[in-house]
């Protein structure tokens, strides 16, 4: 998702729009976009927190299940071969298809609530790290790469994207 490049005008469109609701829910493009400098400047990464959340000014995700830092270091190896063969599952023969296959198990059921400091700026949103499409093909939810891996001038490209 993070390489527009490879992305047809209908996917961009549909994450255009996606993401556009996640940032109005949130406050605003402004507010969203500090949200993912926030998350880019933290070390270590926000999703091994122990506690489960990360905070910042304006707002905070919160999430039911502790993520070590091994399936962080699986997840970011696995999504850089989703986009090469449109799943972030490997091949079965692979040798690391029990690892990725697990990990998709371990982390399908976590769930993010993203909510605003200021409950004026909106109500927030949720979502889950991955989209099931059948029994072997697993992707990204774009919202998930969206928020926690993809470059922020990729993510402001598609928030500003208009159809052609």
């Amino acid at each position: 998702m993070c390489d527009l490049d490879k992305l047809t005008a209908e996917d961009k469109k549909i994450y255009h729009e996606k993401l556009l609701q996640c940032a109005n829910n949130f406050g605003g493009k402004n507010f969203f976009l500090h949200l993912l400098e926030a998350i880019r400047e933290t070390k270590p990464h926000p999703l091994v927190a122990a506690n489960s959340q990360f905070d910042m000014e304006f707002g905070t995700i919160k999430w039911n299940k502790v993520i070590f830092n091994d399936k962080l270091q699986l997840l970011l190896k696995a999504r850089v071969h989703e986009y090469e063969q449109n799943n972030l599952l490997p091949d079965i023969e692979a040798k690391n298809y029990k690892k990725v296959r697990n990990l998709v198990r371990t982390l399908k059921p976590v769930v993010f609530h993203v909510k605003p400091t200021n409950k004026e700026d909106g109500p927030g949103f949720f979502f889950q790290p991955f989209e099931v499409l059948d029994e072997h093909t697993t992707k990204l939810n774009p919202v998930f790469d969206s928020l926690f891996f993809c470059s922020i001038s990729s993510i402001k490209k598609i928030l500003n994207y208009k159809a052609c």
